[in-house]
């Protein structure tokens, strides 16, 4: 009986699979046969979360390689899954009634991967429309042990109309599955494939000219991977690959990365990049707006100029020509030198830094060099500092160039004025891979001296992350 019972099921090694009754606890098959000392077939899982009793070996015998002490363990097949299809997974969550734990499990991922909870409202309409599934064009897959496409024709019959497609936490890994998934579903232009634990492509891809956003975070990708992603993702305008451990960026056939010709927006925070001039390669991205390297290892940045080592052939534009956009918070920036460099960026109009802990970070949290609010900022610091001056090498230039005199703080009727009273008008922009909004506020008198001292001037727009 017991052979009868794990003939049904057949694991391999590389498979992805989640213990059984439980989705969200994913791991990696290593390992499949006896075990010394214990009878009948074991699986060797080395689990996701790191939850596990061992790193692969028990009574010194070595089976698998974990990749932690204790993220590995051994289980009976009967009490995992090997997932389900895309189109059973479809059923699952659109056609089944949800129960209450998954109403409470509902949510949009930020961009950096943390949940933000969401809430129904009018759910009994909502879900008798989300059940007609041919008219579904955003369907939310996450956690429900996705591991294959199915049967591929049928796919584009039952939900032709889908445009965004979320598969996160899911047990994909093989990149023709993502390649069939793209090609049944023609009008697909952003797919979120975090957390699933990608095998590296041996090869080039077929075409995926519908597919303008793609996120990867989480999900073992490498550069190099990356670049043979390139040559199918010809029309791609945001790229997310955060915590993917990259600390280098490896162009395929010179010392820049070419290409992308769409690219606007472009992810890597949570990485293990220490070097800028692994970011230098990325100079020559064109239409690069955005680049969000919150949380590598970065301690130094500099603007290439013309006695950088570019290789002529491929030195073609101007250094991050069109670059607008630059998050570089937690990093260990320390040095006003890099805070500098910012304003050489020909159109960088907004820096942000999340450390907040040192003179330097706090500069970069003025918005930049180039900003009339960064001069106001220096303007309110020397009233009381005087020597602030010396910090700040290009001050006098600016002050000039943007027209501003020495401004004090005046009393007039209501009681203390500041700089510019009046009001200011602020822009909220959320930076969020799978949600947006845009909201203006005003701040009033009083409370714009704390938005001037972080360099927040009329007009500014502020990016906004999840709630902390």
């Amino acid at each position: 009986m017991q052979n009868s019972a794990e003939s049904k099921h057949e694991f391999r090694v590389g498979q992805r699979v989640h213990t059984h009754g439980d989705s969200h606890r994913t791991g990696t098959v290593r390992y499949v046969g006896p075990v010394e000392g214990y009878s009948g077939t074991w699986v060797g899982v080395d689990w996701d979360n790191g939850e596990g009793k061992h790193n692969g070996s028990i009574n010194g015998v070595r089976y698998f390689q974990a990749k932690s002490e204790r993220s590995g363990s051994f289980v009976r097949a009967q009490n995992l899954s090997q997932g389900i299809s895309l189109l059973e997974a479809l059923e699952k969550r659109y056609r089944s009634d949800s129960t209450k734990d998954e109403e409470d499990e509902m949510y949009v991922l930020s961009t950096s991967n943390k949940r933000v909870s969401i809430q129904l409202l009018g759910k009994d309409k909502i879900h008798d429309m989300l059940s007609r599934l041919e008219e579904l064009t955003s369907a939310s897959l996450s956690c429900l042990g996705v591991s294959s496409p199915g049967i591929p024709c049928h796919i584009n019959t039952r939900v032709p109309n889908i445009k965004e497609l979320d598969l996160t936490w899911n047990l994909l890994s093989e990149w023709k599955d993502i390649v069939t998934i793209c090609e049944q579903l023609p009008n697909l232009g952003t797919l979120n494939l975090t957390s699933n634990l990608m095998s590296p492509c041996k090869s080039e891809l077929p075409l995926l000219k519908s597919i303008c956003v793609l996120v990867l975070n989480n999900s073992s990708v490498d550069w190099e991977q990356v670049e043979l992603l390139k040559q199918s993702i010809t029309a791609i305008e945001e790229l997310h690959l955060m915590g993917n451990s990259i600390s280098r960026i490896l162009p395929m056939s010179s010392s820049m990365v070419l290409g992308f010709d769409s690219l606007r927006l472009l992810n890597l925070e949570d990485n293990c990049i220490a070097e800028w001039d692994e970011i230098v390669k990325l100079s020559q991205l064109r239409c690069l707006e955005q680049l969000y390297l919150n949380k590598n290892s970065l301690n130094s940045l500099f603007y290439p100029d013309k006695s950088s080592q570019y290789e002529p052939e491929v030195a073609c534009y101007k250094p991050f020509q069109n670059l607008s956009c630059l998050l570089l918070g937690d990093n260990n920036f320390g040095d006003l030198v890099s805070v500098d460099s910012l304003n050489f960026f020909p159109k960088l109009v907004a820096c942000t830094n999340e450390n907040k802990e040192t003179v330097a970070d706090t500069q970069l949290i003025a918005a930049l060099y180039i900003r009339e609010q960064y001069v106001r900022l220096v303007i309110s610091r020397l009233h009381t500092n005087p020597e602030e001056v010396k910090q700040h090498p290009r001050f006098s230039e600016l002050k000039k160039i943007h027209g501003i005199e020495d401004e004090r703080p005046s009393v007039g009727p209501a009681g203390p004025r500041t700089t510019g009273s009046g009001f200011l008008s602020i822009t909220l922009e959320c930076v969020g891979a799978s949600m947006g909004f845009s909201i203006a506020i005003t701040a009033f008198d009083n409370d714009m001296s704390s938005l001037m001292d972080l360099g927040i001037g009329n007009g500014s727009t502020i990016l906004v992350d999840e709630e902390s």
